[in-house]
């Protein structure tokens, strides 16, 4: 475990702030649920707690069925990386942060088919600094008790592929049921 010297006081309601650095570098935001642990020599861990990360096996099984059905590469992520992917090696995107527009269709909680990354206007105004991955995709949000907690991505590395209503339908679906399987 790393120190990083900030001492913090606990106030008389047992709350204490976690400083704006920390919050910033592991992109923890306001109302955010954090999991806590304790260790027996008297640690106590803060995690981020990401319900759908709790379904890591079971979305790596749903990702795989998606890609044998579709022939796509198909991603299921929570609100920060990757967490189950079929189609591509894992170990170049498990864990991998998520693109601009990932983020933007979570916070807009609304599906989207993007048929030309290179051209769409939530990969324009990014700062990512490298080019989309895909050239065609499927965005769908996965929503619990109207927030986003991850998303459900399908994708083609080929030009010639566009997305259509057959997988915006299958990723949508796939949301929903992921959010009805998440315990948040």
């Amino acid at each position: 475990m790393k120190a990083t010297g900030i001492v913090r006081k606990i106030d008389e309601l047992g709350r204490f702030v976690i400083p704006k650095e920390i919050r910033r570098s592991f992109n923890i935001r306001n109302g955010e649920p954090l999991e806590i642990f304790v260790e027996r020599n008297g640690e106590i861990i803060f995690k981020k707690y990401s319900p759908v990360e709790k379904l890591a096996e079971f979305a790596q099984e749903y990702t795989e069925s998606l890609y044998e059905a579709l022939g796509h590469v198909t991603c299921i992520a929570d609100k920060d990386k990757i967490i189950a992917i079929a189609g591509v090696s894992k170990k170049d995107f498990l864990n991998r942060s998520l693109s601009t527009a990932v983020e933007k269709v979570m916070k807009m909680h609304k599906s989207i088919v993007i048929n030309d990354t290179s051209q769409h206007e939530y990969y324009q105004d990014s700062n990512e600094g490298a080019d989309p991955f895909f050239s065609s995709e499927v965005i769908a949000p996965i929503i619990k008790d109207g927030e986003s907690i991850g998303s459900v991505i399908i994708g083609s590395i080929r030009q010639e592929v566009k997305m259509g209503d057959l997988e915006l339908k299958l990723a949508e679906t796939a949301a929903g049921f992921l959010a009805k399987q998440s315990d948040y």
